[in-house]
């Protein structure tokens, strides 16, 4: 075999990987787009973060995320791309700053209980402490299921609760809120290995890589078949679907993935 056909087949097989597709959806301006869609500050930085927690290049993504700090309007995408910044080398100081300027006397960051959860995994992905009001916040937002909604008073779902374990494992919280956290999420799997969002949704890609990283930010064993059915439905090109049913915004849902697969945990 030729160098060049060598090196042609190579480049197909990486273009079929989870990590090829990401790559493959990089704009030359270094943000990341949908298929028919535009690039954003937001999307990139949820490549970003997959391709940093599998070990990946995120090429230009950086540059991209910095010039575009401006665009960044809800305290949770501030949040999102200042935690990406981060997990890749880089500090913040301005997204920091505003993060800071979102805190509330309730101990909340920004309007909601996933403000206040992304606003602690930001910060603790740059090396700051965890603000014991937004823990305790938090902590009072846990429902008697177990779970935790996006906002106070709301229905819990897998993904704000995955995302509750990380933040709150992050500020080194651990005890019965976590214990109770997995119970909630176990009652969320299926029987294809699966994680659903809410009860009766049926599993979905996102949920479950948001479980397992749940799991394996509190120490515990990923259940059964979760990855199992990750891998189920990685497509053909690298991507994965969103659920049997639906196969949308395969940039995101892959970025999603990745950690999971990688066994990594927010903050990276």
């Amino acid at each position: 075999m030729g160098v060049k056909v060598a090196a042609a087949v190579a480049a197909t097989a990486l273009a079929a990987t989870p990590v090829g597709f990401l790559q493959g959806r990089q704009a030359p301006s270094g943000g990341f787009v949908e298929p028919g869609g535009a690039s954003g500050p937001q999307l990139t930085a949820w490549a970003a973060l997959g391709l940093k927690a599998a070990g990946a290049s995120p090429g230009r993504a950086l540059d991209y995320l910095v010039a575009h700090e401006d665009e960044l309007t809800e305290a949770t995408d501030v949040e999102l791309v200042a935690l990406a910044q981060s997990a890749l080398g880089h500090r913040p100081d301005r997204l920091l700053a505003r993060i800071r300027r979102y805190q509330r006397a309730s101990g909340a960051i920004g309007p909601t209980v996933n403000s206040t959860i992304w606003g602690i995994l930001a910060l603790r992905q740059a090396g700051e402490p965890a603000p014991r009001a937004a823990v305790r916040f938090v902590l009072r937002r846990q429902a008697r299921s177990g779970g935790w909604a996006w906002y106070a008073g709301g229905r819990p779902d897998s993904n704000d609760t995955a995302a509750a374990v990380q933040a709150l494992r992050s500020a080194e919280v651990g005890g019965a809120p976590i214990r109770r956290a997995l119970v909630y999420l176990s009652r969320l799997r299926n029987r294809d290995g699966g994680f659903e969002l809410t009860p009766g949704r049926g599993s979905d890609t996102q949920s479950t890589a948001w479980a397992i990283q749940a799991f394996i930010a509190a120490g515990k064993p990923v259940p059964r078949g979760a990855r199992a059915f990750l891998r189920s439905m990685r497509q053909s090109n690298g991507s994965f679907r969103y659920s049997r049913r639906y196969a949308t915004t395969p940039v995101w849902v892959t970025a999603q993935v990745l950690p999971a697969l990688a066994g990594r945990a927010f903050p990276l």
